[in-house]
């Protein structure tokens, strides 16, 4: 039979609840730090230049692939209003027979 040292036992413990930051948050603190020291116009600045590089980032695509885009959006347009249309005829039907007199479902 084996025993545990306490303190053996207690530092690993102790290890768990040991929270490191990581790097990421010590960026985003430092940053936060940097902007709140930024006037209306350094923060303006800093904005219009984000933009600018997420802008650089943007690749347009090609002719070919921006029609098959835009005719995979006209596609699934088109069956979203077929579904949406077909359940509202048929919850249409259900609540005229539920609740009128059933006309909109027998066509009568």
């Amino acid at each position: 039979m084996t025993t545990r040292h306490p303190l053996v036992e207690g530092s690993a413990n102790v290890a768990r609840n040991v929270i490191d930051d990581s790097n990421e948050d010590i960026v985003a603190k430092a940053k936060k730090d940097r902007a709140e020291k930024r006037g209306p116009l350094g923060r303006i600045a800093l904005f219009l230049r984000q933009v600018l590089n997420e802008l650089s980032k943007v690749v347009t695509p090609t002719r070919r692939e921006l029609i098959n885009y835009t005719l995979l959006v006209l596609v699934f347009v088109i069956i979203m209003m077929a579904i949406v249309s077909n359940l509202d005829l048929l919850f249409g039907w259900i609540v005229s027979y539920v609740f009128g007199d059933g006309t909109a479902v027998t066509g009568r």
